[in-house]
């Protein structure tokens, strides 16, 4: 069998990047002819210390082990015949080892679903922002015999310095991403699911939220995951933090959802993520019209498209009022999830393209 090893920093089910870009193909490769090691750098105490402010020297004891661990694996690279880098395999603004595995005699990957090549700090980390450097993005490509863009706007960044690009989208596991049976209450819950550092982006939703709150008074219930430090008084909003082993309920809560976005560089880079977890668990959705979402939505047959306020205010009324058409919408979001975005439909693509490395 061939051997891959699998570089990233978060351990398994830590980050939705690696969760929905290659740790759901692990299995499937492994059943398909290929060993594989995954090695991260930050375990579960670590991570905590790592995305808080202050603990300046916990911080450097992270990176120095961190060194470490990588380092010896330079010495093992040629025990393998692939070496898959997301996004990044070190914290810092060097591209030393991804240099370095490119010349151990592995064919080098890089995967990437973001336009990391603009500098983007964690508020924690804003202090050490003079070690980062986003530019690496571009050495990485350039040494990579394979890179994986996660859409038509990252590819064509990645082809400026290496000629060996393929879209590789981000995709969902139907089998395991099914709309769970929830009590629902007699109101309709809008709903938006990210992380802490994209908190912002639901933030361009507010006005118009106050807006439908004014409108439809306590028929509607505005429902947000992934800042439990989150509150919005006036929308009756408390966050709710994001748990593996509940997201699937929590999700199925919602009756609509959201991912309103920027129309800036950072968010043409983004790959739908939000969006196609709303579908494929037959939530009617709403997007902003922005890079890959105008591919993934056709408006008004498996989803919405809403560019401003008016817009989004307006389709956002037709799916409160009408139970009919939030079914008929998260139905034919269900089936543009099958079709083109999930593990089933892209596996045997993935799985060619590492053959191709090997042959």
């Amino acid at each position: 069998m061939s051997k891959i090893l699998f570089l990233s920093l978060h351990r398994p089910n830590r980050s939705p990047s690696q969760r929905f870009r290659f740790e759901q193909y692990l299995e499937f490769l492994n059943e398909n002819g290929f060993q594989y090691d995954f090695s991260f750098l930050l375990n579960e105490t670590d991570d905590a210390t790592f995305y808080k402010k202050g603990h300046f020297f916990k911080k450097v004891i992270i990176v120095f082990k961190s060194s470490i661990k990588r380092i010896k694996e330079l010495n093992k690279a040629k025990e393998y015949d692939i070496i898959f880098i997301q996004r990044e395999c070190f914290m810092l603004g060097s591209s030393f080892f991804e240099k370095r595995f490119s010349k151990s005699g592995a064919k080098l990957v890089f995967d990437f679903d973001d336009s990391i090549w603009l500098q983007n700090v964690s508020d924690a980390n804003k202090t050490f922002v003079w070690l980062k450097n986003a530019e690496k993005t571009s050495k990485i490509i350039s040494y990579a015999h394979l890179i994986f863009a996660g859409n038509q706007y990252l590819k064509e960044y990645a082809l400026r310095f290496n000629k060996n690009v393929e879209i590789i989208p981000t995709t969902i596991d139907t089998q395991e991403y099914k709309k769970v049976i929830v009590p629902k209450s007699n109101k309709i819950i809008i709903g938006w699911s990210g992380s802490i550092t994209t908190i912002q982006h639901f933030e361009y939703s507010i006005s118009v939220l106050k807006k439908l709150k004014q409108k439809y008074g306590n028929e509607i219930e505005i429902k947000v995951i992934g800042d439990e430090n989150y509150v919005n008084k006036e929308l009756d909003i408390k966050g709710f933090a994001w748990n593996k082993q509940t997201e699937l309920i929590e999700l199925s809560s919602f009756d609509i959802g959201i991912m309103p976005l920027p129309d800036d560089e950072w968010a043409k880079g983004k790959c739908g993520l939000k969006g196609l977890q709303y579908m494929a668990l037959e939530i009617p959705t709403i997007m902003s019209p922005v890079g890959v979402n105008t591919e993934i939505i056709q408006d008004g047959i498996n989803g919405f498209l809403a560019k401003d306020e008016n817009e989004w205010e307006s389709k956002l009324s037709l799916l409160i009022e009408s139970k009919e058409l939030r079914e008929k919408i998260g139905r034919a979001g269900r089936k543009t999830v099958e079709e083109k975005y999930s593990v089933e439909s892209q596996k045997n693509n993935y799985l060619n393209l590492f053959n191709t490395l090997i042959d």
